[in-house]
């Protein structure tokens, strides 16, 4: 399968655009977006139709800058496009997708207890699939993926455990702009954070 994947949009539609003529071009299966979709709520009104124009579904989980209402009405704006990640999960053949949204810092903050319960139930459903991909917001903590300076780590210690714990092949996350692009890898888990420029995960 091949997911193209981004985060931090923030209401940018010529970013979304792009992504959406790039699953096209690239003949992606999926579009996942990690989160952090608005800025605060604004910037959402025909921010998925492009991908609805190319007939691509559209997985997604709420950032910081997104409540759990904006992820529900997206849902019924598109119902035809979207999975809702944040606490739920899906199956596509033998790969199934959980995940949780929010982040352990900034608005919309939700606790690491809350990011390790919402994990460990989405899980619950793909538990026995053969591959899995973990979405959510924020990088797992002591990663290349959420240092902010040289020896300041700034992400969820939740994330981590849960990628310890439940081993899934692939990890997709935001959030922290410094580190857009980069990649890391806790045990045989690759992680991304995508970015709003996007990134093309194969599994």
């Amino acid at each position: 399968m091949k997911i193209l994947a981004a985060s931090d949009i923030h209401g940018d539609k010529a970013a979304v655009k792009l992504l959406a003529s790039r699953a096209k071009k690239e003949a992606a299966d999926l579009v996942i977006l990690a989160g952090d979709l608005s800025i605060f709520g604004n910037g959402l009104e025909g921010l998925l139709k492009p991908f609805k124009d190319v007939n691509k579904k559209v997985a997604i989980i709420p950032g910081n800058h997104d409540s759990e209402a904006d992820i529900f009405m997206l849902k019924k704006r598109y119902p035809e496009v979207i999975y809702d990640l944040h606490n739920y999960a899906f199956k596509i053949g033998d790969i199934g997708f959980f995940g949780c949204g929010l982040a352990n810092i900034g608005p919309n903050e939700i606790s690491e207890r809350e990011i390790r319960d919402k994990i460990a139930h989405s899980f619950s459903y793909v538990k026995d699939v053969k591959k899995r991909v973990m979405v959510v917001h924020a990088p797992p903590y002591k990663t290349k993926l959420d240092r902010i300076a040289p020896k300041t780590n700034v992400g969820s210690v939740a994330v981590r455990e849960a990628i310890e714990r439940f081993k899934p092949d692939r990890c997709i996350c935001g959030h922290i702009h410094e580190t857009f692009g980069l990649e890391d890898a806790l045990g045989d888990t690759k992680v991304f954070n995508v970015g709003p420029k996007g990134k093309i995960i194969e599994i």
